[in-house]
């Protein structure tokens, strides 16, 4: 019998994988500075910005994960 699966799910890996992928970008602004830097990139944005949607993407990965029947 096929199950459904709620959409946050799928809303939950999208957040997961774009946070990282932001995160990832942000992480290596850092280590390779560009030449002209915007006013604030000393708050660092895109890292905190990324590592917000990441927790909140694996947040609804776990809450809408399947659950397994015995």
């Amino acid at each position: 019998m096929r199950r459904e699966l709620p959409i946050w799910l799928f809303a939950g890996i999208s957040l997961l994988v774009n946070g990282i992928l932001i995160t990832a970008a942000g992480i290596w602004e850092i280590v390779h500075p560009p030449a002209n830097p915007v006013v604030l990139f000393r708050l660092h944005a895109n890292v905190w910005w990324g590592a917000v949607l990441a927790a909140l993407g694996l947040f609804f990965c776990i809450r809408f994960a399947p659950k397994r029947e015995p």
